[in-house]
């Protein structure tokens, strides 16, 4: 205890040394800055003769300052230099009044050539100057609890007239024919207990989770109740695999399936050795209601010669009529190159743009304090994957400050995050684990770094529109301490899934203390609607909409006390899983299934937070420490 007190009042002094060297001076008068796209950045920035870039806004506006932006687009990374005083003396990034404003991570390329007898496939060269130093197409993305099915992936992305591609795995598989659309409905396809080789009650049933090798899919305690000891595959997504190594398929006719779906199922496909392998047999599997509801369903089996590897791939439904277009790119010394499909049009009757900014709206230092971004539409940003152990970039986010309002923007195509209320960087990430003991010593660090009241949270992240994010709509370990968020649409996370992990859903937060989260309506995220990891604690959530999603509701590893009230649960998956305690459940509607566990006694730093807890609301500037 003598240990973690000292901690604690190390990390109040240096945050408050570390505050004091970087708090901006109050501007003697409060102006509002203008930036519009016919304006100059040496000019003064008034109306009459506005800046011509929002970052050029941001390097001149003090304390009190307003930056209006008006009509257009705008292709930066806005960088604040500095932030407000206080909630009264913020600084305001703001869409001008009734003129839609946009800020991309994008740029628009117009130089494509078609590529010769591959269709219609076209190729771009840039230098790779033009990215400044950062390049998205050598970014791979990577890092604690990602999964990623067995490929590369990269945080660059080709847009066509705002709507992004997919990266293709290899070269090859994009001169391949384009596949037929598979749009997501929300959730998890189905749940597989086991296989036979032939059929009726004399084949053998080989449990789904004894395969030799896979890419996503999860253990499932769920073959006995479908008749065969051994574990399933439960949480199988798109693009998921399993191989199972030298089984008798010699003269088999058939395949049989154990599978359940309270979701919109998915095409199960049985193919020669590899995902990409000979394709020996398909079969739809429809919804049968439930994730306890068992049917059998049976597979025509090609031919097959001699003992085989087996690999059974799962997929959703293809759209009739739709196409996924695929990009790839290859990076070398002085050019990359970037490939595309254009499916039955070509780029020069489109809008062209590729990722070259890693976030939209992020400062490069944490601290900038009290900064509000109202109104704009935040685009196309190559976010990295944001595990809790690590700094979390999203497309837009305060990077360890305090006091943002993030209000009344339109944020979609993260690679990875939305918003980011999130971890910083310290020297420690590195050789961090991804364990329950990894996060623990992560949070300690944070603790001496000024994880407390004083120093960051209190945010508000209201009436946003959030879309198309890998990972998570709105994502923070640690750093989203006693903030609201409130009234926003989130919608379509995760519902590519070329890759997997832990961390998505549309809110996900670790450590959510004194948290409220209220009246957002959460549609089509594919994992969970919030998850709440680790120390939720004085949380709220409540008068929240849940529907089309993979499951609504995980509370994990948490102590509480917190409170689940009055929401509206219309997802088929779970409705609520919990493997917490101290949580109370009130005048909820529920339409899925409700799995509550017992609480996991592994550490989840109880002991290490207690100096950030004892504290009470003094005044309108937030929370005060008390020792």
């Amino acid at each position: 205890m003598k240990r973690t007190f000292l901690a604690c009042c190390i990390g109040l002094l240096l945050a408050s040394l570390a505050s004091a060297a970087t708090t901006p001076e109050p501007s003697s008068t409060v102006r509002e800055i203008h930036v519009a796209l016919d304006g100059k950045d040496d000019n003064p920035g008034t109306r009459t003769a506005p800046l011509r870039t929002v970052q050029r806004g941001a390097e001149l506006a003090q304390p009190g300052d307003s930056v209006t932006v008006h009509a257009g687009i705008y292709r930066e990374r806005v960088n604040p230099q500095r932030g407000g005083l206080s909630d009264t003396q913020r600084i305001v990034f703001q869409a001008a009044p009734g003129e839609k404003v946009e800020i991309r991570g994008s740029e628009p390329v117009s130089a494509w050539e078609r590529v010769e007898g591959q269709g219609n496939v076209w190729k771009t060269v840039v230098p790779n100057a033009f990215f400044n130093g950062f390049n998205p197409y050598a970014d791979e993305i990577k890092g604690h609890w990602f999964t990623s099915k067995g490929r590369k992936h990269h945080t660059g992305a080709v847009y066509i007239d705002g709507e992004w591609l997919i990266e293709a795995a290899s070269l090859e598989d994009l001169f391949k024919e384009p596949e037929a659309s598979a749009k997501p409905v929300g959730g998890y396809l189905f749940n597989l207990a086991w296989f036979a080789i032939g059929a009726g009650t004399e084949a053998k049933r080989i449990p789904a989770a004894t395969h030799s090798a896979s890419a996503g899919v999860q253990p499932a305690k769920l073959a006995a109740a479908a008749g065969v000891e051994g574990d399933g595959l439960g949480w199988i997504e798109d693009g998921d695999w399993a191989r199972y190594d030298n089984l008798p398929l010699d003269g088999a006719t058939k395949l049989s399936f154990r599978v359940s779906s309270a979701s919109s199922g998915g095409v199960l496909e049985a193919r020669a050795d590899s995902p990409g392998g000979k394709l020996l047999g398909s079969i739809q599997v429809k919804p049968t209601g439930d994730w306890g509801k068992w049917a059998t369903l049976e597979m025509p089996l090609n031919p097959v010669v001699g003992a085989q590897s087996l690999c059974l791939r799962f997929r959703r439904t293809p759209v009739p009529g739709a196409v996924d277009l695929l990009w790839f790119a290859q990076v070398e010394k002085e050019n990359t190159t970037i490939w595309a499909q254009f499916g039955d049009s070509s780029p020069p009757a489109h809008l062209v743009e590729i990722n070259v900014r890693q976030t939209v709206f992020y400062p490069d230092k944490p601290g900038r304090n009290f900064i509000t971004v109202r109104g704009f539409g935040l685009r196309h940003a190559a976010t990295p994957w944001a595990p809790p152990t690590f700094e979390q970039i999203g497309l837009i986010g305060p990077h360890w400050s305090k006091g943002w309002i993030i209000e009344n923007n339109e944020i979609s195509h993260s690679t990875c995050s939305g918003i980011s209320l999130g971890k910083y960087n310290d020297s420690g990430d590195a050789a961090s684990e991804a364990t329950a003991e990894g996060y623990v010593d992560a949070i300690n660090r944070a603790i001496v770094y000024g994880w407390d009241g004083k120093t960051v949270g209190h945010h508000m992240v209201r009436e946003n529109r959030i879309s198309l994010c890998e990972q998570a709509g709105i994502v923070g370990s640690l750093g989203a301490v006693f903030s609201t968020v409130a009234n926003n649409v989130i919608h379509d996370i995760h519902v590519r899934q070329l890759f997997g992990g832990l961390e998505q859903a549309g809110i996900k937060f670790h450590g959510a203390i004194d948290v409220e989260i209220v009246g957002n309506v959460i549609r089509r995220s594919n994992g969970f609607g919030i998850w709440l990891d680790w120390m939720a604690q004085g949380t709220r959530v409540s008068r929240n909409i849940f529907l089309e999603n993979g499951n609504d509701l995980f509370m994990e590893v948490n102590h509480g006390p917190f409170v689940v009230d009055n929401n509206v649960f219309l997802s088929t998956g779970c409705s609520i899983l919990s493997i917490s305690r101290g949580g109370a459940y009130l005048h909820n509607w529920i339409g899925g299934r409700i799995d509550m566990h017992e609480f996991n006694p592994r550490l989840t730093a109880l002991p290490q937070i207690v100096c950030l807890q004892r504290r009470k609301r003094v005044d309108a500037d937030g929370w005060k420490a008390h020792f």
